[in-house]
């Protein structure tokens, strides 16, 4: 139990800490520099524009598990 939980702090503490490096090389695929745009355009730019936006969500996911994992440890949240 214990462990897991560490696990899930750390996987959460190196998540939010590379969210801005990830958005940052988001933009940096999309620009060429800060006036020209790069050859991404359509529908693949929309999905690299929601890849920060998937990121995150994936780093809430995880804290959701652990606080339902937690519950159910303790017995105050059924199967």
């Amino acid at each position: 139990m214990l462990g897991n939980l560490i696990g899930g702090f750390i996987t959460i503490l190196v998540g939010t800490t590379l969210i801005g490096t990830v958005a940052d090389e988001i933009a940096n695929a999309q620009w060429v520099n800060s006036t020209t745009p790069a050859n991404v355009t359509g529908a693949a730019a929309t999905i690299l524009d929601l890849t920060t936006i998937f990121f995150a969500l994936g780093i809430a996911s995880v804290g959701i598990a652990i606080a339902a994992q937690g519950l159910r440890a303790a017995g105050m949240m059924g199967v």
